[in-house]
């Protein structure tokens, strides 16, 4: 007598181990990566917080990190902990963000430079087409990147509120954002190449 086959239930990534995670992930699953980056997205911001004194510095320097996950993840040969990878991952980018806050001069504005007069036609004409290549350059990105950017730097939303919003998971939205920025960063850089 035949029996019918069980139905599998769903994969619940949340509950694999980082090896199962990291084969899935080095194999091509985006969701393996995804969880493993919501799982470690809580110590990488702590790490990068305890290696940095700037808090902005410290979470561009997460996100970073993150970002490099996602790309670096086929580099992770198993010689050591999946966690002990990530570490020194976090370690060389927050000293990497750090060599570059360091190079960065910087002086304060004077109470006078800092007041815009409110009614400057070229200050409005350059913020005009400012927005403009703004616009042109979101456009230009993968649509949920360039969502995600518009949430987090243009309307403040915390990553918290962004995944609530879009149904995805918070290490993705911090991916995303870091991706789409450092992509718009590039279209950007081109253009103002280009017309220089």
């Amino acid at each position: 007598m035949a029996q019918p086959l069980r139905q599998e239930a769903p994969l619940r990534y949340e509950r694999l181990s980082d090896p199962i995670l990291v084969k899935r992930a080095k194999d091509g699953d985006p969701r393996a990566l995804e969880a493993l980056c919501e799982r470690h997205a809580p110590r990488v911001e702590k790490l990068a917080r305890h290696l940095l004194r700037d808090r902005e510095d410290a979470r561009d320097a997460a996100q970073e990190s993150l970002a490099k996950l996602c790309v670096r993840i086929r580099q992770f040969r198993g010689e050591s902990q999946f966690s002990t990878w990530l570490h020194r991952l976090v370690v060389n980018t927050c000293r990497d963000v750090a060599s570059r806050r360091s190079a960065r001069p910087w002086e304060p504005l004077d109470d006078e430079l800092r007041a815009a007069p409110e009614n400057d036609p070229a200050r409005a004409a350059g913020l005009s087409e400012l927005r403009a290549e703004l616009c042109s350059s979101l456009a230009g990105i993968a649509p949920d990147q360039a969502r995600v950017v518009v949430l987090k730097d243009a309307l403040g939303y915390s990553f918290d509120e962004i995944s609530a919003a879009s149904g995805m998971p918070v290490g993705t939205a911090k991916c995303y954002a870091h991706r789409g920025r450092a992509r718009l960063r590039a279209r950007l850089e081109s253009l103002e190449r280009s017309v220089a």
